[in-house]
């Protein structure tokens, strides 16, 4: 606007192709004139994107309604005692072992998981060089994995688990496909939160006289824990659903492991998650009604856990924040 008055004013027109007087005022005016239609610009498009932003905002929410409405609808009429059962036969289709293998499987997984990214993230943020080229390698790296589908996960997990370590279709092959699964996410998000931890933290702990390793573990990873637990919740959530890489590394077997006769020699055995457990109810096609039930105790459990972990980042951010 500026440049185009520019031009009337050496021209001698304004921007209406009159001829302007060359006053203060008419110069003001035009100005004026112009940062207003500008500004009438400016909110046009701010009111479009917000609209656009309600528009996904309520579209999102609906399909969230609709669906969760849908599995509650067809499957909470069949949630029966038999389907929990404690021994899973084709009688009643119990969930329980798979549910109980879901909580083993997630409690593994993040067990190996977390450890390693958050650990990694650490060392990237804290120990590396910021901006060299091994960071930018890691970073591209774990980006990639984050996009590679889940089956070639598992056909990962089956050639080397498997196959290569002899582990069989077991337990602890699952766990460790998941594992290598979520560790991206876990990574990614872990040092995302701890780039955000504000550099005076550090500076001042420093300052006082602390060591890196004290300054880490006692002013910047408290901060930085509820994103932290942010990614262990997205990992969670992709634990909890996975199904084709469990099918080729943990198996269909509806049993839980007798860890109580057979020891850690339980962890080699094959097992079925709720997300599995659903899958071959589907495939199968002779337990329709029971399949939406299991669908909803999935969503329940799914939940549940996500609920949980946000309420323990909730407090864990209170407490450090109070520290």
């Amino acid at each position: 606007m500026r440049a185009r008055l520019s031009i009337a004013l050496e021209t001698g027109k304004d921007l209406e192709g009159q001829a302007p007087d060359g006053s203060p005022d008419r110069i003001e005016a035009l100005f004026t004139r112009g940062a207003a239609k500008q500004e009438k610009r400016r909110r046009f498009v701010a009111a479009l994107l917000r609209l656009l932003v309600y528009l996904g905002a309520a579209l999102t929410a609906i399909v969230l309604v609709v669906v969760v409405g849908y599995i509650l609808v067809k499957g909470v009429p069949y949630l029966k005692p038999s389907l929990f059962e404690w021994t899973y036969n084709s009688t009643n289709v119990s969930l329980t072992p798979a549910l109980v293998n879901t909580v083993i499987m997630a409690a593994l997984s993040l067990l190996i998981a977390v450890p390693f990214g958050v650990g990694s993230a650490i060392y990237l943020v804290e120990y590396a060089k910021r901006g060299s080229r091994f960071v930018q390698l890691v970073r591209t790296t774990t980006e990639t994995l984050q996009g590679i589908p889940s089956i070639i996960y598992g056909l990962f997990g089956m050639l080397f688990f498997v196959t290569a370590l002899h582990w069989n279709l077991s337990l602890l092959s699952g766990a460790c496909t998941l594992s290598i699964m979520i560790l991206p996410v876990v990574m990614r998000t872990s040092e995302e939160a701890l780039l955000a931890v504000p550099d005076a933290y550090r500076e001042g702990s420093f300052g006082l006289g602390a060591g890196r390793l004290r300054t880490v573990f006692r002013c910047v990873l408290p901060s930085a824990i509820p994103g932290i637990l942010g990614g262990v919740i997205l990992g969670l959530g992709r634990v909890v659903g996975e199904v084709a890489a469990l099918l080729f590394t943990a198996g269909t077997i509806a049993q839980i492991p007798n860890f109580a006769g057979e020891g850690i020699g339980a962890l080699f055995d094959s097992t079925r998650t709720l997300a599995v457990h659903l899958y071959v109810l589907a495939s199968e096609g002779l337990h329709i009604n029971e399949t939406y039930a299991t669908a909803v105790v999935l969503l329940a459990v799914v939940v549940l856990l996500n609920l949980m972990t946000t309420f323990a980042a909730k407090r864990i951010g209170k407490g450090s924040s109070d520290d």
